[in-house]
């Protein structure tokens, strides 16, 4: 199991890898060995994901989510299928918890008097500088 959150855990099982090879640096080992790691989370469909969770969490994964509500992570930063196999289910548990914080509901205000008022003031004082920046007229 792996655990997201206190209330938020996720079965292992439900996790699908699969290994790519990997583009970029590492030699002849880039070529003969898949390093990379695409892990398939159905988070749809998954016991441990409340409804309320997986709503924010389709608005945050954004292209790394399909219609199905797959979502479809690849990591190849490191030389070793572990490394990348755990930055992958890293970077899964951090999405996951990024979508289990509720948004701060903002109540929309006015500005007070007062500030509008020392708005005008600037706006005033800003106009009577450049006032006098102008050419001066013997009129």
């Amino acid at each position: 199991m792996i655990t997201v959150t206190p209330k938020i855990q996720i079965d292992e099982d439900e996790i699908k890898e699969s290994f790519i090879r990997a583009s970029g640096p590492g030699g002849q080992n880039v070529n003969k060995v898949e390093t990379a790691v695409q892990i398939r989370f159905d988070a749809r469909n998954s016991p441990g994901i409340p409804a309320d969770v997986f709503s924010r969490l389709r608005r945050i994964a954004g292209q790394k989510m399909t219609k199905d509500g797959v979502i479809v992570l690849t990591a190849n930063e490191f030389r070793s299928q572990d490394r990348n196999r755990k930055a992958a289910q890293d970077r899964l548990v951090d999405l996951i918890r990024e979508a289990t914080i509720v948004p701060k509901h903002r109540r929309p205000t006015k500005p007070t008097y007062s500030s509008k008022m020392k708005r005008l003031d600037k706006k005033q004082q800003r106009g009577d500088l450049k006032k006098t920046r102008r050419k001066v007229s013997y009129d």
